[in-house]
C-alpha cells in the first residue's frame, strides 16, 4: 500500500537540524496551512491545520540553512500515524486545556515557494532560479553517488 500527502502553506518557525547516531541530518519544521470559507450564514470561516514535518539527509541540511519563519513551501510525503491510535498523535497539555493533535509527515520532497523579496532573507540566500525541479540547490552533482 502506498500513500501520499502534499502540503503548501506557511513555515510556523525556523526550523531546528540535528543529526542522527549514523551521521544522517534531520531537520523538523512546522507548516500552517490556511482555509477560508464562507459558510451558509454569510460567515467567513478561516481554519489553520499544522503539520510537524522531518526532512532527512541533504534535502534537510538546504531546509535548514535557507528555510526560516514565515516561508512559503509546499512538501509531499507520507504521513506517520500515532502507532497507538492510528491517526493524527494527541496529547494533553500541562496547563489543563483540551487535547491537541499533531499530524506528523515524513518529506520526500520540499519545495520552497518564497522569493528572496517574500521572506526578507539576508543577502547570500538563494533565488528561486537557483533550485532545480526537486527543490534543491545548485548542480546535480549527487549522481556521482547513484548505484546504477
Amino acid at each position: 500500500m502506498y500513500h501520499s500527502i502534499t502540503i503548501v502553506g506557511n513555515v510556523g518557525r525556523d526550523p531546528e537540524m540535528r543529526y542522527l547516531p549514523n551521521g544522517t541530518a534531520v531537520t523538523s519544521f512546522s507548516i500552517a496551512s490556511n482555509h477560508q470559507y464562507t459558510s451558509n450564514t454569510g460567515e467567513t470561516i478561516k481554519q489553520v491545520v499544522w503539520f510537524r514535518v522531518s526532512v532527512f539527509g541533504k534535502q534537510g541540511e538546504s531546509c535548514n540553512q535557507y528555510l526560516s519563519k514565515g516561508s512559503k513551501v509546499l512538501v509531499e510525503g507520507r504521513l506517520n500515524p500515532d502507532p497507538q491510535s492510528g491517526g493524527p498523535r494527541v496529547w494533553i497539555p500541562k496547563d489543563g486545556s483540551p487535547p491537541r493533535a499533531s499530524f506528523e509527515v515524513t518529506a520526500n520532497v520540499v519545495r520552497f515557494l518564497s522569493t528572496k523579496s517574500d521572506s526578507n532573507q539576508e543577502q547570500g540566500s538563494p533565488r528561486s532560479s537557483d533550485f532545480d525541479s526537486a527543490g534543491f540547490i545548485g548542480p546535480d552533482d549527487e549522481d556521482d553517488n547513484l548505484p546504477f
